[in-house]
């Protein structure tokens, strides 16, 4: 249960080191210096002491997973707050789980919608539009519309990566495999970033920046990582998945008092309705999912 606590309570900490770290460097460049330093540490580790590398079949499967995982969700998520306050993309951030649902029903063809879900869906996606009812003008009038659009497509491609992980056979140390992607996702951010001329030279990198990554790295990408990970190799994976409803309450909480980001009565009820629609989709979904196409699970 310590895992558990420790992501619950970390990966809600890390949108406000993310929203520190954009006030000072390219979100991307912020995410793929992240990645390649915390994935570098676990590359180090297995190279050094365990003496493991991927296989020849394995290098596609750790590419894809890491442009869909940590290149597109990661970066798109960081890109977000860019835009809109931390507390408010962990929000959108938290309906992950329903596209889970919603692709399962139209690429996978192996689920069907019963009340619960899809009053599940309804509620996750009302829930976010309350949530933003206090920002209608800047949405309108500002690019405030880019952080929600980055935010919904960071939680889609995670929704698709999560489905199509768990539908590859495993055959890779958990770790390992996750080390990898995040050192290839850092890679191929940080050679964007230079390509696109969107960076801050290492030596123009202010020391705030330098913590923030630190923080991320450290926090988010070795301990509350690890930590998922152990937590999902020895618990159900029911419980596992309490950290999306507490998650964007500890950001909320923290964007609050720590970053003056407004914290209004809609706010928080537009979160509370969103988190409720995540509990009721994750609880109708608690059947692992089947691919097979002649006996499609059911959400109930």
């Amino acid at each position: 249960m310590w895992a558990v606590a420790l992501v619950c309570i970390l990966w809600g900490t890390t949108w406000m080191a993310s929203k520190v770290g954009v006030g000072h460097i390219p979100a991307l460049q912020l995410s793929g210096l992240r990645h390649l330093i915390g994935g570098g540490l676990y590359v180090a580790y297995f190279a050094l002491a365990k003496r493991m590398f991927p296989q020849k079949h394995q290098w596609w499967r750790l590419l894809w997973m890491s442009v869909l995982m940590f290149v597109l969700s990661n970066g798109l998520s960081v890109l977000s707050v860019v835009y809109m306050p931390s507390g408010l993309g962990s929000v959108v951030g938290a309906i992950a789980p329903i596209w889970v649902i919603v692709f399962s029903f139209l690429i996978f063809k192996h689920i069907r919608f019963k009340q619960p879900t899809i009053l599940g869906i309804l509620l996750g996606f009302a829930g976010v539009v309350i949530t933003f009812a206090d920002y209608l003008e800047h949405i309108i009038h500002t690019d405030f519309s880019f952080g929600i659009i980055f935010g919904m497509i960071s939680s889609m491609t995670w929704a698709i990566a999560t489905l199509l992980t768990v539908k590859q056979a495993k055959d890779m140390d958990p770790y390992f495999s996750l080390g990898w992607q995040m050192f290839m996702s850092g890679i191929i951010l940080n050679v964007y970033t230079y390509a696109s001329g969107n960076f801050v030279l290492y030596s123009e990198i202010p020391t705030d920046a330098w913590l923030s990554i630190a923080y991320l790295v450290i926090i988010g990408s070795v301990i509350a990582f690890g930590a998922y990970i152990y937590a999902l190799k020895r618990l159900p994976a029911t419980l596992v998945s309490i950290h999306a409803y507490i998650n964007p309450i500890v950001a909320i909480l923290l964007g609050d008092l720590l970053m003056n980001e407004k914290l209004t009565p809609l706010v928080i009820i537009g979160t509370l309705i969103t988190l409720l629609g995540v509990y009721l989709v994750n609880n109708s979904f608690r059947r692992k999912i089947k691919f097979r196409k002649s006996s499609p699970a059911t959400a109930d």
